[in-house]
């Protein structure tokens, strides 16, 4: 339901019938709502794939494009999301319909005029991705202390991850923590910078991609000789297990000692037969 706000003749907040009235940028706004039932054209079916394209992309991330676009918006009617979805709708989608897609390293998430990063790229350092980009000698010193906003976006699993206020600029390089699960997947980057005070904010920049990184496969040739080497060494130590003990050359050694010392006590034994003579009388 909605509410008027100073009289009848103000404006008014919420959904009547088909109308809803909402405050942007510290104006009322009236707009129609409800579905269309005539058939599409051909152009409003380009259109609506194109917008459909881009809100995929945009929407995920809104959270970095309210921050990219708000200075763009300022003292205008225009809403940040719209100016976003606007730009990269006409200048971000490529194909003809219906096999229109995103050019990635043409979609703008953030506009201003702050110097832009210069050469950035991206790559995997452990469980983490690295932007770095090139600090200019000749950097001037207001710039040296703008902070890095930078987003990872991984087209296949529609998913992100982002810093609005990173690293200065004059650092070089920001890194960014990733899940686990996503290490080898296809991902985009892009980056921007921001001053301090958040008034002054530059164009963002593609910042490159990594392809999905397939697992590695072990060729038949070497599983077979891996196999064949496990053989060898099971069999090894299947027969080093069973081989019978061999009595080392000591042991006749011993069994003829035994038989000497045997032979050496029955001579200290008296002879049976052995009489001795009594002593004369």
């Amino acid at each position: 339901m909605g509410s008027l706000q100073n009289g009848l003749f103000g404006g008014f907040n919420g959904r009547v019938g088909n109308l809803v009235g909402y405050m942007l940028n510290g104006k009322n706004v009236v707009r129609t709502i409800g579905h269309s039932t005539k058939r599409l054209s051909p152009a409003r079916k380009i259109n609506c794939d194109r917008m459909t394209i881009v809100n995929k992309f945009l929407s995920p991330i809104s959270a970095f494009i309210k921050v990219g676009f708000r200075l763009k918006v300022v003292d205008t009617d225009r809403n940040f999301y719209n100016e976003a979805v606007s730009y990269n709708k006409k200048y971000a989608v490529t194909g003809v319909y219906p096999d229109a897609e995103l050019d990635y390293p043409k979609a703008m998430l953030s506009m201003g005029i702050l110097l832009k990063a210069e050469k950035p790229s991206i790559q995997h350092v452990g469980a983490e991705i690295e932007f770095s980009w090139e600090v200019p000698t000749d950097l001037p010193w207001k710039n040296q202390k703008d902070r890095a906003m930078v987003l990872l976006y991984w087209p296949d699993q529609n998913q992100h991850t982002h810093i609005l206020s990173g690293s200065h600029r004059k650092d070089g390089k920001q890194r960014v923590q990733i899940d686990a699960n996503l290490t080898n997947e296809r991902v985009v980057a892009y980056i921007s910078f921001v001053n301090d005070d958040a008034t002054e904010i530059s164009d963002s920049v593609y910042a490159g991609s990594i392809a999905r990184q397939e697992p590695k496969s072990i060729p038949e040739t070497e599983i077979a000789d891996f196999n064949a080497k496990d053989d060898a060494t099971i069999k090894k130590q299947l027969v080093t297990k069973h081989i019978p003990v061999v009595k080392s050359k000591a042991m006749p050694k011993k069994i003829a000692n035994n038989r000497l010392n045997a032979k050496l006590k029955s001579l200290l034994q008296p002879h049976p037969k052995l009489q001795i003579p009594d002593k004369p009388n």
